[in-house]
């Protein structure tokens, strides 16, 4: 095997947004009376010194690459985002890019491992709704393809007893129509968690296995949203990362289309009483958003969004809202963590992974292995799990 690309080790470190220093310090370096931690990993960056296998594997971990990276002759080039769809919120960091960049990297080397199995056992069927939409044709069009392609409408998705309900209900039926639809908003643990607004969903627009990620990071609300607004990406052919933000052509067009999917033009005379311009002050208008979007099963965000886009009240008001709507949010999750932190017990970890994962990879997982097409360790590799947890989480996919 050749030797260690001193420049790869640069490049890895830098992708990963660490500093020098601090990347030393993750990987345990100390400072001595002859060299600083940095210093030591200054020796290995310049080709001064040869990493041991055991710092290999530290780099590795801190970094978010495969191993074998170390030893490429060049940096690879970036590219498993598709195009950047986002406007990035203040305060935006690198180290928030280096997780983006690891996650999206994962999931486009398992969306290749289900298109492979897929060509390989003949089931490779091209789905024709893979970019048969544009722009041009207009957001009614889109909508009309949109409706057509899930075959649910507003009143079926408010019919649902609960917003995780609504959702459960547009995930199924766009996995039905060929969309493997993963929950995903971190590398495994919290402290790779990446916050909504610099990441809220990913598209991967390919004929045979498109996937759409949705940051479940978000509140629970916010996911049938993102589900609709990534789909309108794969309406239009189109694989990228989206945020929270809508400052471009492209992600107005899908915010709209998804909107109008969730309120549409019945709503809207109602929505216009309710807001009545901003001018009934913020609180009460904030108030009666909320309850109009616990009736809709929409996020409040959402709704003040539709409202600002349909000039019912102006960017300030909409900007003030959405801020309050967050910080409610977040207040009420910490309270939630808290609660389910002093309670014995919780939910089970196989029933979280397989709903993060979906019917739509599990049963194609299932298939696959029973029919010894596909082996456990690349079963695992597909389900991000661990060869050992493949069987047990597989047990649902059994009776579906």
């Amino acid at each position: 095997m050749p030797g260690i690309n001193p420049e790869i080790m640069v490049w890895a470190r830098e992708t990963a947004g660490l500093a020098r220093q601090e990347a030393a310090r993750k990987l345990g370096f100390r400072d001595s009376s002859n060299s600083s931690a940095a210093d030591k990993l200054a020796a290995i960056e310049c080709g001064d010194k040869e990493p041991s296998r055991p710092q290999l594997v530290k780099m590795a971990g801190q970094y978010h690459r495969p191993l074998l990276t170390f030893y490429l002759s060049k940096p690879p080039v970036q590219g498993a985002r598709g195009a950047d769809f986002r406007t990035l919120p203040k305060g935006y960091s690198r180290s928030d890019d280096a997780l983006l960049d690891a996650l999206t990297r994962d999931v486009r080397a398992r969306q290749s491992m289900v298109r492979a199995v897929l060509e390989d056992e003949d089931e490779a069927t091209p789905l024709p709704f893979i970019g048969a939409r544009q722009i041009s044709d207009g957001r009614g069009a889109v909508l009309k393809a949109l409706r057509e392609l899930l075959g649910v409408d507003s009143s079926q998705y408010r019919a649902q007893a609960t917003a995780s309900a609504a959702f459960d209900l547009l995930r199924r039926h766009a996995e039905e129509s060929g969309i493997f639809v993963l929950l995903k908003g971190d590398l495994g643990n919290y402290v790779t968690a990446i916050d909504a607004r610099v990441f809220r969903g990913f598209s991967i627009a390919d004929e045979v296995a498109p996937f759409v990620v949705i940051n479940d990071q978000d509140a629970r609300t916010a996911w049938s949203f993102t589900l609709l607004h990534e789909t309108v990406h794969l309406l239009l052919g189109q694989t990228g990362v989206s945020g929270s933000y809508a400052d471009n052509e492209v992600e107005r067009f899908c915010n709209d289309v998804a909107g109008d999917f969730l309120l549409p033009m019945d709503d809207m005379d109602e929505l216009s009483r309710l807001v009545g311009g901003g001018n009934d002050g913020i609180s009460i208008v904030s108030e009666r958003i909320s309850a109009f979007a616990r009736k809709a099963k929409v996020s409040r965000t959402m709704v003040a969004y539709k409202a600002y886009r349909s000039l019912l009240i102006n960017q300030e008001t909409f900007s003030q809202l959405s801020n309050n709507y967050r910080e409610q949010w977040r207040a009420e999750r910490e309270r939630t963590r808290a609660k389910a932190q002093e309670q014995s017990g919780g939910p089970n970890y196989y029933a979280i992974r397989r709903h993060r994962l979906g019917d739509r990879i599990l049963n194609l997982a299932h298939r696959m292995t029973a029919a010894d097409a596909l082996s456990t360790s690349k079963a695992a590799r597909i389900l991000g799990v661990k060869p050992r947890q493949v069987q047990p989480l597989l047990e649902r996919a059994r009776s579906l």
